[in-house]
């Protein structure tokens, strides 16, 4: 049948990118380390040290999901060829939408799958911490900031992520001067990494009265959540921390004692803060652990070649680093400006719906690295 014989040969082509994803991802290395960690985990005392223990446990499970992810694609492909004698052998029509599905189900996993390959760099694996400031343009800023803070949540949840507010700064009249998203799940920071840079909103504002177009700008940060010891020492005399009350509403789990957190680090001028967790004592440890983090990376950043891997563009972080626009008048459009990737409906991507830019980015760092 001319169906069957069309979808025999679209099942054909995928069938040297489904071997090359395999030979991408290095089965065969991922399932010796899976052996040798499991091997790791049958000592004695392999529980004595929670820190090291816990690193194990998360790098297996990781292990296994990359090797199960490719195995289940790998099943799905036999599947549909054996789908497709079926309807040879039995001469049955009514087979053919039932494999159109299989087909376009098994094409955005493989897709997905190929995206993936191109999150090897150190830290992609690792959750995110993503910070936006607003910049100039008071309220409408703020609110650009609130709008970009919902985007993220949006994305992370459509992912199966989860995410926490760390640190919040309300604006005057709307919208926040400040947030920090922890994200949490795998690949977050490698997926994430596209966002740093400022991000433009050209619209009518909904706070001008005169009804004119205004042009409002936020700085995203990005960093991958480092838990392990990245053999950063720092100085307790080098450190200036403050503590303050929660700022804003937030809702029933922020702090409405002084037990937040801010900590500057005065030889660098790096500060991090944290007010979500339910102590003093776990808000400054958070913001140590960001701390070390920021230094960490400060430190690649001396090394040219894991620049671009740690943290994604390392460029001066200013007002005319535009990453990205976001206009909703007088027509709709978002624009990457590195990938020259659009989208016409910007609604959607303010829904959430990153993965176009995301994907295209992670494209074109592969290819100017």
């Amino acid at each position: 049948m001319v169906e069957l014989d069309q979808l025999k040969y679209t099942l054909s082509t995928y069938e040297q990118p489904l071997i090359e994803v395999g030979d991408s991802l290095d089965l065969a290395g991922k399932l010796d380390r899976i052996d040798m960690i499991e091997h790791i985990m049958e000592e004695p005392n392999f529980w004595d040290s929670a820190e090291k223990s816990g690193g194990y446990v998360k790098e297996l499970k990781n292990l296994k999901d990359i090797v199960e992810e490719y195995n289940t694609l790998k099943r799905d492909y036999d599947d549909i060829a054996t789908m497709l004698e079926m309807g040879y052998e039995e001469n049955d029509p009514s087979l053919i939408p039932e494999i159109e599905e299989m087909l376009n189900k098994f094409k955005e996993e493989l897709d997905e799958l190929r995206l993936n390959t191109l999150l090897s760099e150190e830290y992609d694996k690792y959750n995110a911490i993503l910070t936006l400031h607003a910049g100039a343009g008071g309220t409408e800023s703020c609110d650009w900031a609130s709008m970009l803070c919902r985007m993220y949540q949006k994305w992370a949840d459509k992912k199966g992520y989860t995410t926490e507010i760390l640190d919040f700064l309300d604006g005057e009249e709307a919208g926040l001067k400040s947030v920090t998203l922890q994200i949490n799940g795998l690949n977050a920071y490698g997926h994430l990494k596209s966002e740093r840079g400022v991000h433009r909103l050209v619209r009518i504002s909904p706070f001008n009265a005169a009804g004119k177009r205004q042009t409002s700008f936020v700085s995203c940060d990005v960093m991958p959540d480092i838990e392990e010891d990245t053999g950063i020492e720092i100085d307790e005399g080098d450190l200036r921390i403050d503590t303050f009350r929660s700022s804003g509403a937030g809702g029933q789990h922020v702090n409405k004692t002084s037990s937040a957190i801010r900590i500057t680090h005065l030889p660098t001028g790096i500060v991090v803060q944290c007010q979500n967790e339910r102590s003093q004592f776990q808000n400054k440890d958070k913001a140590m652990q960001m701390l070390k983090a920021k230094l960490y990376l400060l430190k690649q950043q001396e090394n040219l070649d894991k620049e671009s891997g740690i943290r994604g563009e390392m460029k001066e972080i200013g007002w005319g680093s535009q990453i990205r626009s976001y206009v909703m008048q007088p027509y709709t459009m978002v624009k990457d400006h590195r990938t020259n990737a659009e989208v016409g409906n910007a609604g959607s991507v303010l829904d959430g719906n990153l993965d176009p830019f995301i994907n295209e980015y992670l494209k074109w760092l592969s290819i100017n690295k």
